[in-house]
């Protein structure tokens, strides 16, 4: 049994998403999973992983942390949350809306990347950035929204640190999440952008174009934690305990993400 999708707004479009099935007679058994955009590789794997352990399947949300966190104080059907900013999850905790205060995941990682044949150079010190910015080679760059998407606000802190957030800012293209600012950074629309390198390392963006680490002390930390919401099914418990075993985080750590209790 694969694991079933259930899409929210756009994501990163065809080429990046992927397709499975769910037989109908079990849907209203099945849990509802929300989860942060850069995890959109990394959990379908995860779940799968656990679906042929335990036989359960489960469905996969993915969009911004942000958004998710509204959607839950408004009685979204969700059982469990992996937010990629942890306060989303120590905020509903304190509302009483989940379990407990959860558990860290993983601490998230930020690149550049550009699509093949951008003027755009990527190095992880964003210099060609700066210097394409004045000489003009820069027309567009993409971001997610920093309003609600934990990895634009890294982007900006990034952005920020070197002084270009202000000479950039009316050249961003903000996607909805990190996930469709993955898309515009390497489909051309743009001529690269600040993504997740957790999207950057799956096989179907690292194909599009170049990346490179931007220096983790440029920004805050990414500290990504997950909680089960109240009334979470035995299936929702059973996948929070499957993300902090073995199988779970090794599939994790191949996507980029820094472990709990691991260095990075």
């Amino acid at each position: 049994m694969k694991v079933r999708w259930l899409c929210l707004a756009a994501l990163l479009g065809a080429v990046l998403l992927g397709q499975g099935g769910m037989a109908p007679a079990r849907a209203q058994d099945v849990p509802v999973v929300a989860a942060a955009a850069d995890l959109q590789f990394a959990l379908t794997e995860v779940a799968e992983a656990f679906t042929h352990e335990t036989k359960h399947e489960l469905k996969l949300t993915f969009g911004s942390s942000g958004n998710f966190f509204r959607q839950i104080q408004q009685g979204a059907p969700f059982q469990m949350f992996l937010s990629a900013d942890e306060q989303f999850v120590l905020d509903l905790a304190a509302k009483g809306l989940t379990v407990d205060d959860g558990a860290l995941y993983a601490i998230g990682r930020i690149v550049i990347i550009a699509p093949y044949g951008s003027p755009l150079k990527v190095d992880g010190e964003l210099a060609d950035l700066k210097a394409a910015l004045a000489d003009g080679r820069l027309k567009k760059f993409a971001v997610a929204n920093p309003e609600h998407a934990p990895y634009g606000r890294r982007a900006e802190d990034a952005l920020r640190h070197i002084g270009l957030w202000d000479a950039i800012k009316d050249r961003l293209v903000l996607g909805e999440n990190v996930a469709q600012a993955a898309q515009f950074a390497t489909s051309g629309a743009t001529q690269g952008g600040i993504i997740a390198y957790s999207l950057a390392l799956s096989p179907s963006v690292a194909k599009l174009g170049p990346y490179a680490l931007i220096p983790e002390d440029w920004h805050k930390p990414l500290y990504q934690r997950m909680a089960l919401i109240k009334g979470a099914s035995e299936t929702a418990q059973s996948l929070y305990a499957f993300m902090q075993g073995p199988s779970a985080r090794a599939i994790m750590r191949r996507y980029g993400f820094v472990l709990p209790n691991e260095s990075s």
